[in-house]
């Protein structure tokens, strides 16, 4: 009996040993990457019992700098790093490495109700420069454009201001939202509201609206065709190693995380 507990003791230590060295892995940044990264986590976690990954948002540009910081050990981003985050990030000793994970359509979308279908990336322009202020003027009802706007952190914001604004700002009027989640729920409720997010999510309660005739969706994206496409990104601090490197390789494979981006709404590299 006494040999009996003498094992039982050990097995029970050797268990809460091996629990406290549980791997772990933290992962932060942008919210269209966001719905990607939920799914392989969950799949990833599933078929790895002993790992154990945090996920949340905050936007791009808050990604960037938690890798750059220290504070996560993956970055994800709709948008590649500016010159001036490469640099603080070497100023740090940091050498931030890049992985594509999917391609993404970013989409502008109006309340159901509305009956604007189409929109040139001029009259968007327009729009976001509060240069164009009622829906009458671009074939709409005749009620002043309510413009909903990404923050500043958004690499969302990043790819709308590139392809859109031509480097031009949105104009102080547009009422700014943190995610794409957020500027759904703002122009579902709003019936003049006007918005862009992410391809993934597009769902019933808003309506898509075509750029220059292209809908924006994952052939047109994949193709080029649409004019508003872009690659959706995860950096690591220096080359991966570990379990970073697995969870990266996971991330990537064609039949493994890439069927995740598809879950997604996205569009896979492959």
């Amino acid at each position: 009996m006494r040999i009996k507990h003498l094992l039982l003791t050990a097995a029970l230590v050797l268990t809460m040993v091996s629990s406290s060295f549980a791997a772990s892995l933290s992962v932060k940044g942008s919210t269209t990457v966001l719905p990607i990264m939920q799914r392989a986590v969950e799949a990833y976690q599933k078929a790895n019992p002993g790992m154990s990954i945090s996920v949340s948002g905050g936007g791009s540009g808050n990604g960037i700098k938690a890798i750059i910081d220290g504070t996560t050990d993956v970055a994800m981003a709709s948008r590649f790093m500016k010159g001036k985050e490469v640099k603080l990030a070497m100023e740090k000793g940091v050498y931030p490495v890049p992985f594509a994970v999917g391609i993404d359509a970013l989409v502008p979308v109006v309340h159901p109700s509305n009956p604007v279908s189409n929109l040139t990336r001029a009259q968007l322009k327009a729009i976001y420069k509060g240069e164009v202020k009622n829906w009458k003027d671009v074939g709409g009802p005749d009620r002043k454009i309510v413009v909903i706007s990404r923050d500043t952190s958004s690499g969302t914001y990043e790819t709308w201001e590139g392809k859109i604004m031509n480097k031009e700002r949105v104009y102080a009027g547009a009422l700014l939202q943190a995610s794409n989640g957020a500027v759904v729920q703002a122009v579902s409720k709003n019936k003049y509201a006007i918005g862009y997010i992410g391809y993934g999510y597009l769902d019933s309660s808003t309506k898509a609206v075509t750029v220059d005739g292209v809908e924006g969706n994952p052939e047109t994206a994949s193709s080029g065709e649409y004019p508003i496409s872009r690659y959706l990104y995860i950096f690591t601090k220096g080359w991966p190693k570990g379990e970073t490197a697995k969870f990266v390789m996971y991330l990537v494979n064609p039949r493994q995380g890439q069927k995740h981006v598809k879950d997604a709404g996205y569009v896979p590299l492959y």
